[in-house]
């Protein structure tokens, strides 16, 4: 057993140890905590959108928004009505929330231009123009969505996100249960790198089909990398199913170790029709022997696709394939 696989091993054993979880501190997730990184995530999403819906989301829902509301409140200052934040444990609050809040109403205001990969070099999906997107978001649509009482009664809310009355802002946490949001009631569902960190994606792309309405968007940026907890790219790959349980050390999230082929059967078993898709590659993996029997069968392609960006559709079929 190499060094690195037995200190993983070693730091998810001490997790199980009574009182230990209580004494770590709750790490930030990344990225969120930045209003220049929100409004480039946001930016990304919508556009990718709006190049087949040429309408502004009215509401809109994000998984896993982390250390801030920041990408979704950047929805609600292109027009966007209504914002649902879902998320299984609470990093953001209510004062950083503000804070980025004002940083983007003035991006907003300047009609910045979007931070590119220059900026933020491992952020997808990549854009061919990162201009502001004036015909997307024109003058009519902000200066409605930066009228001053508007933005006042969002400050408000944003304080005050328990308020089962706010018109704009709903957080939901946990958030994979379908009662929280109405059915087919959601315009445009997105998230960043997240879905990589659901064991039970099966559940959520139903409980996604049965929020979205007819001709509903979904946009997901998917890293299929361990989260860093490894040297090599496909490292959490090669860890048996028992290794990998007792790496994440009763942790609520971890990567859940799916390759490529499965988000994309996931989104046809659903009824998704895949519109825009983009992936990124990394060295092959020459010896299969290097991973654990659990993965040792899978193709080609799926041992050398890393992430993957894809814009999808809801179907107007009832029934997808797979219910539940």
């Amino acid at each position: 057993m190499n060094i690195e696989k037995l200190k993983l091993l070693v730091k998810g054993l001490i997790r199980y140890l009574p009182g230990v979880k209580n004494l770590l501190k709750k790490r930030k997730t990344g990225g969120t905590d930045e209003s220049r990184y929100c409004y480039s995530i946001w930016m990304r999403h919508l556009i990718n959108y709006s190049a087949t819906n040429k309408i502004i989301p009215e509401t809109v829902a994000e998984l896993g928004p982390g250390d801030s509301l920041g990408t979704a409140l950047a929805a609600l200052l292109t027009g966007t009505k209504k914002i649902y934040a879902l998320d299984v444990i609470k990093y953001w609050d209510n004062k950083r929330n503000l804070k980025i809040f004002e940083e983007l109403v003035i991006l907003f205001k300047n009609k910045a231009n979007i931070p590119d990969n220059k900026e933020y070099p491992k952020i997808r999906p990549e854009l061919q123009d990162y201009s502001f997107p004036s015909k997307i978001i024109s003058d009519k649509i902000l200066k409605s969505s930066l009228e001053k009482k508007r933005l006042d009664l969002i400050r408000k809310e944003i304080m005050d996100c328990n308020n089962p009355n706010n018109i704009f802002i709903s957080y939901k946490i946990p958030w994979n249960n379908t009662d929280i949001i109405s059915l087919n009631s959601i315009d445009f569902i997105y998230s960043q790198a997240v879905l990589e960190c659901i064991d039970d994606l099966d559940s959520t792309f139903a409980v996604l089909h049965k929020w979205l309405k007819n001709n509903g968007y979904m946009s997901h940026t998917i890293d299929l990398k361990p989260h860093g907890l490894t040297n090599k790219w496909y490292g959490h790959w090669t860890f048996s199913n028992l290794e990998w349980k007792i790496i994440k050390g009763g942790r609520k999230f971890l990567v859940n170790r799916l390759p490529y082929s499965s988000y994309i059967n996931l989104h046809l078993a659903y009824n998704f029709e895949i519109l825009v898709k983009s992936v990124i590659k990394s060295r092959p993996i020459k010896n299969r022997n290097k991973l654990s029997k659990n993965f040792r069968n899978l193709s080609d392609e799926d041992l050398k696709i890393s992430g993957l960006y894809i814009l999808s559709k809801k179907n107007n079929l009832k029934n997808p394939e797979n219910k539940k």
